[in-house]
């Protein structure tokens, strides 16, 4: 498909630089299938919109302070200071090891040395085509600890571009399910949940499930690509359990939902469902790329924010919604008010039937 099919226009005060306060009392659009309609709400209503038996799925990956600001050392024969290197860490290779997108990568060499604080540094080891490099952190201590130590939250370049990142995003940029250190990115759709949400979800009889995928920063990546065929998704790393799985298909099979709280989820499920539309036990990369015309296997529904125009995950949600359901959708978030992207509202998607959107 054109990628200019996915576009749209939106007002830049339409982008949210703090989340809602308190979490869950963020707006929510409720998305139906094609004879549901539009329906504005808030997230605290979740509860309300779901059914006994059905079932959220979140992502309990821990977003890490992935960006570094640092210079690179001089080389032999420099005269004065080296240049000015900014890193956002994409996806570990190995224990000391991260690939990385670079500000100024065109002043790295081979095996140059960037310090980015006192007593945390790294070697620049290969660089890839898109520019990209390895980072090799030295010393012993693990990786996540000097990190803790230089590093910044790596808000998204929306917001970052606009504002400074402060010490109130360590806590805004984590979900409360966070627990697997290793994303770049927040799996922002369950930024709005809080425990008294979480309270009224469980004493509504709806379940809860747990997955990891380590969220990169490749989710920004813009599409250059003209139409969808050519365009390479980004990989990033998830696991899936054999007992989660398994509850996840029981569910199913008595006739629940299977809801996936943000894209992420939804992506890593449906590259764990195999033709049966059978959760299997995942770990491993995934590069899955959504767009119209997928069949879903894993998912019935998707709470999920606001995207960027002519985005993969606005291609996503209109491939479980259909185009039409979805430009209108958002062209009504817009003239609504709503607050777009990481930190802005939500919304809740369910298509007339698993695996079929409205075309």
């Amino acid at each position: 498909m054109r990628v200019d099919a996915f576009d749209f226009d939106l007002p830049a005060d339409r982008i949210a630089l703090r989340p809602a306060r308190p979490r869950d009392a963020a707006r929510m659009l409720l998305v139906q299938g094609s004879k549901g309609g539009l329906s504005d709400r808030h997230v605290r209503d979740l509860p309300s919109l779901l059914a006994p038996g059905d079932v959220l799925v979140f992502n309990d990956t821990r977003v890490i302070p992935a960006r570094l600001e640092g210079v690179r050392l001089p080389r032999d024969g420099d005269e004065g200071e080296g240049a000015k290197i900014g890193a956002t860490l994409h996806k570990r290779i190995d224990l000391r090891c991260w690939q990385a997108f670079v500000r100024n990568g065109k002043r790295l060499r081979e095996g140059d040395v960037i310090r980015f604080s006192a007593d945390v540094s790294a070697s620049a080891e290969r660089r890839f085509d898109d520019g990209s490099w390895t980072l090799r952190f030295h010393g012993e201590e693990p990786v996540e600890l000097l990190l803790e130590r230089a590093g910044q939250m790596p808000l998204p370049p929306y917001i970052a571009g606009k504002r400074e990142t402060d010490d109130q995003d360590r806590s805004d940029y984590q979900t409360m399910f966070a627990r697997e250190d290793g994303a770049v990115a927040a799996p922002t759709a369950a930024l709005h949940f809080t425990p008294e949400l979480i309270a009224a979800l469980d004493e509504r009889g709806i379940g809860r499930e747990t997955l990891t995928l380590h969220v990169g920063a490749g989710t920004f990546l813009p599409v250059k690509a003209d139409d969808t065929d050519d365009h390479q998704m980004h990989a990033e790393w998830g696991t899936i359990g054999e007992a989660t799985a398994g509850r996840l298909n029981a569910v199913r099979n008595a006739g629940g939902r299977v809801i996936a709280v943000g894209t992420t989820v939804l992506r890593l499920l449906e590259s764990a469902a195999d033709e049966n539309d059978v959760i299997r036990p995942f770990a491993g990369d995934t590069s899955i790329f959504i767009t119209p015309g997928y069949r879903f296997r894993a998912v019935d529904g998707l709470m999920t924010n606001f995207h960027l125009p002519k985005s993969t995950l606005f291609m996503l949600v209109s491939a479980l919604m259909g185009l039409d359901t979805m430009q209108a959708a958002y062209a009504h978030a817009i003239a609504q008010q709503y607050r777009f992207y990481s930190y802005g509202d939500s919304s809740l998607l369910l298509p007339d039937r698993a695996g079929q959107g409205a075309s």
